[in-house]
């Protein structure tokens, strides 16, 4: 079965998500990779204004191609989650309530999951141009000059996700571990 979630997130849709649940998502998402969030974080610790209002927001960390003709995005997919792992709590702290991404997280970041009821989304990785299928506008709205890099706000429709890590300490990866050992 299928979960179908709307954006922005609820405490209540959050804390319904279990590890290892398929979840389709609608409505506003945004991009931002490692050079995003340092100007996001920058933000936060100089009291200036953010690029959108993190509260029930989820961040796909990822950065679209170029959109090509007749399409509303490029080819989309996510970067490796681990990356963002330093900054995720602050950004969590600030009413962020999930992320998406691909690979395991660390412990601190599973530990503000649960602090701050928030959710781990992973899209699956190498399908970029199906996944800009589920795109239906793509808007750039900060830090241009970081290219694909920058922050973009996304229009989805049924974008396809799993609950990686929950709000109540659940985490896929580590309950499949033995499908990740060599054999």
């Amino acid at each position: 079965m299928t979960i179908q979630i709307h954006t922005p997130l609820t405490v209540e849709t959050v804390s319904s998500l279990k590890s290892g649940d398929k979840v389709e998502i609608s409505g506003t998402i945004y991009t931002a990779r490692d050079q995003a969030h340092k100007r996001i974080v920058a933000a936060i610790e100089n009291g200036e204004a953010l690029p959108f209002e993190l509260a029930g927001q989820i961040i796909f960390y990822a950065g679209p191609a170029p959109t090509p003709p007749g399409k509303a995005s490029g080819s989309i997919g996510p970067t490796t989650s681990a990356r963002m792992d330093a900054v995720t709590p602050l950004l969590l702290e600030h009413g962020l309530k999930g992320v998406i991404g691909k690979g395991p997280r660390s412990q601190a970041v599973k530990d503000a999951l649960s602090r701050y009821n928030a959710v781990y989304f992973a899209a699956t990785g190498g399908v970029a141009a199906l996944l800009s299928s589920y795109i239906k506008r793509v808007e750039l709205i900060a830090y241009p000059d970081l290219g694909p890099e920058a922050v973009y706000k996304l229009e989805v429709e049924n974008f396809p996700v799993i609950v990686a890590a929950d709000a109540h300490g659940g985490d896929f990866y580590e309950q499949n571990r033995r499908l990740y050992k060599r054999a």
